[in-house]
């Protein structure tokens, strides 16, 4: 069965860096876009990133653009984030999630890593 596994979150102080893992199993990694949804505390879900099959192609919130770096290594069937100059507002719980169609469906989800940045 499909599964999404994150790791890597933590406490960090503004204006550092973390990287986050999601390692998938049960499906063709390499055949699907994978992307990165957080969740901030009493507020709803909001898309971070994501990158296509191949990872030739990838999308960033403006809200991440230029901090924050997908990618994946389609021989280990990980996907990464890569989160730099962290502000408090990024604190959340971040899900790693699977786009069944490339167009931002997603179908099956991680149960989360929580990242949390305060000083």
């Amino acid at each position: 069965q499909v599964q999404l596994v994150e790791s890597g979150g933590g406490l960090v102080q503004p204006g550092g860096s973390l990287r986050l893992s999601c390692a998938a199993s049960g499906f063709t990694f390499s055949n699907l876009y994978i992307g990165w949804v957080r969740q901030a505390p009493g507020k709803g879900l909001e898309w971070v990133s994501d990158i296509s099959g191949g990872g030739g192609k990838a999308n960033y919130a403006d809200s991440v653009l230029g901090r924050f770096t997908i990618s994946r290594d389609n021989a280990k069937n990980t996907l990464y984030l890569q989160m730099n100059s962290l502000k408090p507002e990024d604190t959340a719980l971040y899900y790693c999630a699977r786009d069944f169609t490339g167009w931002g469906e997603y179908d099956y989800w991680g149960r989360g890593t929580q990242v949390t940045v305060s000083s």
